[in-house]
């Protein structure tokens, strides 16, 4: 198989500007494609989710036991996780890797449908508008099938450790039933986020395409 990245004996002794256009690698010369809608939506995402926990800090009467709460340490995970992805989307960079997202997305809908994992009051803009923002950023603005298999149960590893934890340390007199069913929450979500994932419709994702050079314009 050919090396992308390698030049034929032909190109290699060319000179002037075509021997220098043989002689660069295609990947150096790909267009820069930059998604100013996505970059919007997601640091809006970072900061509602930055802005809920800054508002828990401060209402909380006793700020270090929040370390322990499972919606905070989601919405953390989701305003680092979306500063990133907005920062890639607007220069154009390599996009985040679905493993990273999707595991931020379930953490957020794990906080949102099972308040139990939470030793904080739930706060609407934890537990409903970050979840629900990382949801319509998956379905309208991230391309289909970027999940795999492994993944499924890469993601409950760290939800399943929390609820362990919690159940021995936190309320050791939680109901079993009701633990048994948030650890079967945590471990079959994956699998329908995977399922949704293969499914659904490609969205229109508009796009800027940049060409490095500044010769072409913009498309």
């Amino acid at each position: 198989m050919s090396d992308p990245t390698r030049t034929s004996q032909s190109t290699r002794h060319a000179t002037g500007p075509a021997g220098a256009a043989a002689r660069t690698p295609a990947a150096a010369v790909a267009p820069t494609v930059r998604r100013p809608l996505a970059a919007v939506v997601r640091a809006l995402i970072a900061a509602t989710a930055a802005t809920g926990l800054v508002l828990a800090v401060v209402r909380a009467p006793d700020p270090p036991r929040l370390l322990a709460d499972f919606t905070l340490q989601a919405n953390l995970a989701a305003a680092l996780a979306f500063t990133v992805c907005a920062h890639r989307a607007w220069t154009g960079r390599r996009p985040v890797s679905p493993r990273l997202t999707g595991a931020v997305l379930l953490f957020l809908a794990l906080a949102a449908l099972t308040p139990c994992l939470n030793s904080a009051p739930a706060d609407p803009l934890l537990t409903t508008a970050t979840p629900a923002g990382a949801l319509a950023d998956w379905l309208l603005l991230t391309p289909p099938r970027g999940f795999r298999l492994p993944y499924t149960w890469q993601w409950p590893l760290y939800p399943l450790l929390h609820l362990t934890l919690t159940t021995l340390l936190v309320s050791p007199s939680h109901p079993l039933p009701t633990t048994l069913t948030l650890a079967a929450t945590a471990c079959l979500l994956p699998l329908i986020v995977l399922a949704i994932d293969q499914v659904r419709p490609a969205p229109h994702l508009p796009r800027n395409r940049i060409s490095p050079t500044g010769i072409s314009p913009l498309k």
